[in-house]
């Protein structure tokens, strides 16, 4: 009998297309469970980007540990947290069996067989960074409603000040085009409508083995593919946004007029401290220009509250910056102080207290912002994706082009005939829920 083997994803969809990789390695010899009271082996993927995600990722770990006294067999941490921490995670967390970092995890397979054979305390070369080799091995998706992630790239050239990535995934690594173009022909024969391009910076996709962005050119192999509707494009640096990106957005039917684009802040001062490449006028003027030539574009971005120095004036330069972009969708993170960063010594730090209330002022902002863009989205008609029937059994869930899974909204709606997860419908907006939106289902052209 097969062993069965559990495993909880955390962090970003970077990860998760970390997770779906182990899993497709595992599948032949191992029974896949999402019972981690049944499993005997239990992996948990951890991210440790910021302290609220290693809290997170320890929490989970305790409690995976407790199935110990059960079924649990083997407790295997992989990723972020395993990569940064690994010596503490061997030393304080005994029940542990093994701990892989970034670069090995599609060696999955043979640290369960190490560890069966008796090697209870291994773990594997953590400064392997050799892994953009995985990408093109098979997954087994856990996004079974209609999209799929797609990682281009893996690691991180742009060392901002406050961030450990670098650190962890190592320097950017591209992935071929051939690679990427049939990775998506596979995901688009198992279903998948969107295809969602990831990569710590999507942007910068090529210039390390082309010796130019190619970015354009993937998409357009992307397009090529019949049985894929959406591109959309996760995450986008201002910095590297030029105009034939702009052009192949704007005239490319298949990519959703989308963008989230990590600005962080508005302050030029605040901006050099974060060792960001682009000024507010820079992130101004590309703003402007994709509104202008995209008038329906959605722009999403993520801000940092509490940055070390910021002044009260920074502060003020930020709300402004907020109330005159009006982003669609907008998420802020108090800053986190992570060591190994250039930032973790700057001075003076900024209280927590202060940090929530800044954090809290925005949110505020963009609330009213939210309500005031959603307020005219009512009576139109847009094209939507269902991903799902919600848990009153009336209502189906899913998302239009504004809104990209798990982090943004949902359009909730009614239909007088059965749906199909994962197809397309046309949604009429009728109603507002704060974040999320309702609607039924019509059958004319949508937006």
């Amino acid at each position: 009998m097969k062993k069965k083997v559990g495993l909880v994803s955390l962090g970003c969809p970077k990860n998760l297309v970390d997770s779906e990789i182990m899993l497709g390695k595992l599948k032949e010899n191992f029974e896949i469970t999402s019972d981690e009271r049944a499993a005997d082996i239990i992996i948990v993927n951890t991210c440790g980007f910021i302290d609220s995600a290693k809290e997170e990722s320890i929490n989970t770990i305790l409690e995976m540990a407790k199935y110990k006294d059960g079924n649990c067999e083997v407790l295997i941490v992989t990723g972020c947290l395993a990569q940064r921490y690994k010596d503490e995670v061997i030393k304080e967390m005994p029940e542990v069996d093994a701990v892989i970092g970034t670069g090995e995890y599609g060696e999955i397979d043979k640290v369960i067989q190490n560890i069966y054979n008796g090697k209870i305390k291994c773990y594997t070369n953590l400064n392997d960074r050799d892994n953009i080799k995985y990408l093109n091995e098979e997954r087994v998706l856990s996004t079974k409603n209609g999209y799929a992630y797609l990682k281009i790239a893996e690691g991180c050239d742009n060392f901002c000040t406050y961030c450990i990535i670098p650190s962890l995934r190592g320097p950017y690594r591209s992935r071929k085009i051939e690679d990427i173009k049939k990775e998506a022909g596979i995901l688009a024969e198992k279903g998948a409508k969107e295809i969602i391009l990831i990569a710590q910076d999507v942007t910068s996709y090529g210039k390390d083995i082309y010796g130019e962005k190619r970015l354009v050119r993937l998409i357009r192999e992307i397009s090529e593919i019949d049985k894929i509707e959406w591109i959309r494009l996760l995450y986008c640096y201002p910095e590297e946004i030029d105009d034939a990106l702009i052009e192949e957005i704007s005239t490319n039917n298949k990519i959703v007029k989308y963008l989230d684009i990590p600005i962080q802040h508005a302050s030029d001062d605040i901006l050099k401290k974060m060792g960001r490449r682009g000024t507010s006028r820079n992130y101004k003027d590309v703003l402007e220009k994709l509104k202008t030539k995209i008038p329906e574009i959605a722009i999403r971005t993520s801000l940092i509250a509490g940055f070390p120095g910021e002044s009260e004036k920074d502060f003020e330069i930020l709300c402004d910056f907020v109330k005159e972009t009006e982003f669609d969708r907008l998420g802020v993170f108090t800053y986190s102080r992570e060591e190994g960063t250039a930032a973790y010594n700057l001075k003076p730090q900024i209280k927590k207290s202060v940090k929530e209330l800044r954090r809290a002022h925005i949110m505020q902002l963009q609330r009213e912002i939210v309500l005031k863009k959603n307020k005219k989205r009512l009576n139109k008609v847009y094209k939507t994706l269902v991903e799902g029937v919600a848990e009153d059994g009336i209502f189906y869930y899913g998302r239009t082009y504004k809104e990209a899974p798990e982090i943004d909204g949902y359009i909730f709606f009614t239909s007088m005939q059965p749906i199909e997860i994962g197809k397309f419908v046309n949604v009429r907006i009728l109603n507002i829920d704060e974040y999320d939106l309702i609607g039924d289902v019509v059958h004319e052209p949508s937006q």
